[in-house]
Order: structure tokens, then C-alpha cells, then sequence
């Protein structure tokens, strides 16, 4: 031990800043300590899911796939993870809510997202506390402040980044969503079933919007698995959480429970859904001359008052000049 902190104290030649270093490199030895042990742990106690997770491992890489390294530490994060996960079930709802409407559905995607924030977490403290070598003319102090602050960015970065994947595809599902539902109304009302409708409008979207396309897909495949079309379609609205999603849904419901039609159904929904949207394009064309005062103002007045008044101004300095 005594041999390290020399070792520390030759490279950094600061006292403070070596305690600061070696006190750092501890909570890394204990953690990576901790982690280790709850793994060995979690494969002596569940050998049946180590067994199943090694087939799973060889059945991605007989069909090409692999496993990259990053993975692999984050696997390896996982139990860790699993103790920081919140208590309470609605937080861990919240979570997996928002990885399900970006599009991480696997089991383990709540895991590997905690399990992110701790690698982010420590990398970033150890290289901003190491690097702090390199810069004589910062302190000790502020070096400690910022890997500080770097590794509270790097906790909160991947619920930001979350936060955006999950907003742009649900606003992609959302412009892609009334061509779906054009197509679905003449699927049906040309005689295919509520299911067969699905299955073609999804491979008519394949190659426009692959990711309405892929949802409708996973409806499919539910449905020939045996759940129910309703519920199906429910597991839809939850995936996609677009709220014209739930709408057509709750439609869809109501008439396979009270024996309407479904075509009719579809049919007046497009109509409302139609005038949805020009209601709302009406909206955005009133918002605009509220909205076009400020450049309007800020930037072509300017130009325009010099373009002119400019000329006139000149010749009265030009009159009192003389």
C-alpha cells in the first residue's frame, strides 16, 4: 500500500491530490469487489438462467450475430444494477414505459439501462480525476468538483437521451399513422379480416415506416400466438403511446364487444382523425402572424427602415452639414 501511494505521489507530485487518487481507486477496487461477488452469486444461485443465457449467447452467434465487449460489461453490471433499481414499482414502470416507446422491449432492457448510468457513472469521475494530472494550474479542489459534476452528468445523460429517443419515435409512429389507417380502411372495407388487414398494411409500410410497420408485425405474430385481437391492439397503444393509437382501440373495442361493424368503425374514425388534423393544421396557420411579429421586427423592419428612411436622414446630415 505504501508502495502505491509513492508510486501515486511520483506521478501526480501533490499529497492532497494523491490521498484524493487513491481514496478514488479503493471505491473502483471495492466496487468491481462488489460486483464480482453479487455475479458469482447470481450463478451459483440460478444455474438453470446462467445455462439459459449461455444458449442464448450461442444460438446469436451460430446465426452471425455477436456479442460486442460493451455488452458484455454491461451484462456484467447487471446484479449491480439490479440492487439500484428503484424500490418502488411505479418508478421501474415509468422506466420501462419510456424504453418500450423507444423501442428497447427486451426483459433485461431496465437493467441495462441503470446499468449504463453506473458505468457512465464511475468512467467518467476516474478519466476527469486522472486527467486532472495533466493541468498543474487547477487545484486539487476543482479537479474534485468537476469529476464530481461530470459523473452526475453521466447518471443523468442517459435519462436524457431516453427522454429523446422516445419523443422522436413516437412522433415518427404519429405522421406515419394516418397512411396506416387509410390503408387499413380499404383493407377491410375490400373484405379482408381485422387481421389479415393488419398483416397487409404491415408489409405495405415496410419500407416508408418501418417503425409502424414493425409494431403491426408484433400485433401479428401476438394474435397468431394466441392473444386476443383486443388485447393485441392494447399492447400496441402501450408500445407506440400514441394517443390517436389508444383512441382507435378503445373504437376498435367497443364494436368487436357490441358486435358493430368493424369497417364502419374504421371508416368514421378516419373521417374524425381527418378532421383532427386539419383542425390542427388550422390552428398552426392562426399561430403564424402571432409568431411572425418578432422576426418581423427584430429583422425585416431594421432593413427596411434603413432601405427607406436611410437616404432621406443622409441628406438632412448632409443640409445641417452645410
Amino acid at each position: 500500500m505504501d508502495y502505491l501511494l509513492d508510486l501515486i505521489n511520483q506521478y501526480f507530485q501533490n499529497e492532497s491530490y494523491t490521498r484524493v487518487v487513491f481514496v478514488a481507486l479503493a471505491a473502483a477496487a471495492a466496487l468491481a469487489f462488489a460486483a464480482s461477488l453479487m455475479v458469482l452469486v447470481n450463478s451459483l444461485v440460478s444455474p438453470f438462467e446462467n445455462r439459459k443465457r449461455g444458449l442464448t449467447k450461442s444460438s446469436i452467434a451460430g446465426t452471425g450475430g455477436n456479442v460486442g465487449a460493451g455488452n458484455r460489461v454491461i451484462e456484467s453490471l447487471d446484479p449491480l444494477a439490479e440492487a439500484l433499481l428503484p424500490k418502488r414499482k411505479k418508478d421501474s414502470v415509468k422506466v420501462r414505459e419510456k424504453l418500450t416507446h423507444a423501442g428497447f422491449r427486451s426483459e433485461s432492457a431496465v437493467k441495462d439501462f441503470y446499468a449504463i448510468r453506473i458505468l457512465l457513472f464511475v468512467v467518467l469521475f476516474v478519466v476527469v480525476l486522472s486527467s486532472g494530472g495533466f493541468f498543474s494550474e487547477i487545484s486539487t479542489q476543482q479537479v474534485f468538483s468537476y469529476a464530481v459534476a461530470s459523473a452526475v452528468g453521466g447518471y443523468l445523460l442517459p435519462s436524457f437521451v431516453l427522454e429523446k429517443l422516445a419523443a422522436n419515435r413516437i412522433k415518427t409512429i404519429h405522421s406515419s399513422f394516418p397512411d396506416a389507417l387509410d390503408l387499413l380502411v380499404v383493407c377491410v372495407e375490400s373484405g379482408l379480416g381485422l387481421t389479415a388487414s393488419l398483416q397487409r398494411v404491415a408489409q405495405e409500410l415496410d419500407v416508408s415506416h418501418p417503425e409502424l410497420s414493425e409494431e403491426l408485425n408484433l400485433v401479428n405474430v401476438e394474435i397468431r400466438a394466441g392473444v386476443h385481437r383486443v388485447d393485441a391492439l392494447k399492447n400496441l397503444a402501450y408500445r407506440t403511446g400514441v394517443d390517436d393509437i389508444k383512441g382507435l382501440v378503445a373504437l376498435l373495442d367497443q364494436a368487436m364487444r357490441f358486435g358493430g361493424s368493424v369497417a364502419d368503425t374504421l371508416r368514421v374514425y378516419s373521417e374524425e382523425f381527418r378532421d383532427k388534423r386539419m383542425q390542427r393544421a388550422e390552428e398552426l396557420a392562426a399561430k403564424i402572424g402571432t409568431k411572425m411579429i418578432f422576426p418581423l421586427t427584430f429583422c425585416l423592419w431594421p432593413g427596411f427602415f434603413l432601405v427607406a428612411v436611410g437616404p432621406a436622414i443622409l441628406k438632412v446630415l448632409e443640409v445641417f452639414g452645410r
